[in-house]
């Protein structure tokens, strides 16, 4: 089966370390979070795929310059203007000239979700398309999708607010499609396939959803790239990395001094991490250092930046890449620092 993966986003959310770097090429327990996904679509099937691209395309296009990530074959579909999600699914599908039943992947979700059972739900029922369905707490951030008891989707709710949400079940980022689809969205203008595909399939009976409790993370924001990482290091995503030693991993590269507490940290390559460092619940992107008695809880340190000695980062700070902390600094909450 051939899937096309939704890449061309802008991280936003993901700011400073998105700058200069695209969402799905930061890494997970050193590993980019492209091949993360990709590797666990290999799994089912899933032989050959198109990268939906719209931002920084040349770095995924030069760090796999044989075409290959994970096992799976890719090819490149560059958009030449943002086209929302149902025009990049479209441009995509059209480069490839995909002409079968085909999967839409969102390239920042994390999932163990069993797309062989996905498939065959969606040719059981003859629909037109197929939504992965996945419960959560709090709906609000997301498409809500009620539906009928064969499956039959009977609306679709974008981001409705929590109070008024008609159920707990979103949209979780994957889809089977049939190629029919591809005639509904036009190739004129921006089109989204949650404000407007999915409503207009849903209105004719066409749109199926089948819930899921795999595991399942959108990996879009500070809090959620950390739990991703800490999530992998403590085995719940399903994912084999070698070299996690008390719930923490660290670059063979990288140098930890014997005196410091590292506890579901990632130490990523060319790191430094001083004597007397408390790092809990961290990600340090490859060449970060950290200095002498420094405490960082619940953070990211972007590629070569420096955290001062002595300096204490609790949740949630993001430090981008080559930003100098100074020593002896005291920082929390939504902290964000540096940019372009």
């Amino acid at each position: 089966m051939k899937s096309i993966i939704l890449v061309g986003g802008k991280g936003t959310r993901l700011r400073p370390l998105t700058f200069e770097r695209p969402k799905q090429m930061l890494p997970l327990v050193g590993v980019a979070m492209i091949e993360c996904v990709l590797e666990n679509l290999a799994r089912h099937g899933v032989t050959d795929a198109v990268l939906s691209l719209g931002y920084l395309p040349d770095q995924f296009i030069e760090a796999y310059p044989d075409n290959e990530i994970a096992g799976v074959r890719v090819t490149y579909a560059v958009e030449p203007e943002p086209l929302d999600t149902a025009g990049a699914i479209r441009f995509a599908a059209r480069s490839a000239e995909i002409d079968d039943t085909f999967l839409v992947v969102n390239g920042d979700v994390l999932t163990d979700l069993d797309v062989s059972r996905l498939v065959a739900f969606h040719h059981e029922h003859g629909a037109e398309a197929t939504i992965a369905l996945h419960p959560v707490a709090d709906p609000s951030r997301f498409g809500v999708v009620p539906t009928a008891q064969d499956g039959r989707v009977v609306a679709f709710v974008e981001k409705p607010p929590r109070e008024e949400a008609p159920t707990n079940l979103i949209n979780a980022g994957t889809y089977i499609f049939e190629p029919k689809v591809l005639d509904r969205i036009d190739p004129s203008r921006r089109v989204s396939v949650e404000r407007e595909t999915f409503p207009a399939l849903a209105a004719e009976g066409t749109l199926y959803a089948m819930r899921d409790d795999a595991y399942w993370l959108d990996t879009g924001t500070p809090r959620a790239y950390l739990r991703a990482n800490v999530d992998i290091l403590n085995g719940r995503d399903g994912r084999v990395v070698s070299g996690i030693v008390d719930s923490s991993w660290r670059h063979p590269s990288a140098t930890i001094e014997a005196s410091s507490t590292i506890v579901n940290a990632v130490v990523d390559r060319g790191c430094y991490v001083g004597s007397n460092v408390t790092l809990e619940d961290v990600v340090l992107l490859p060449g970060a250092v950290i200095e002498e008695g420094a405490v960082v809880r619940s953070s990211i340190i972007g590629p070569e930046a420096v955290i001062g000695s002595f300096s204490v980062l609790g949740a949630t700070c993001v430090v981008g890449a080559k930003e100098h902390v100074a020593p002896g600094s005291v920082l929390s909450g939504d902290v964000r620092l540096g940019g372009v």
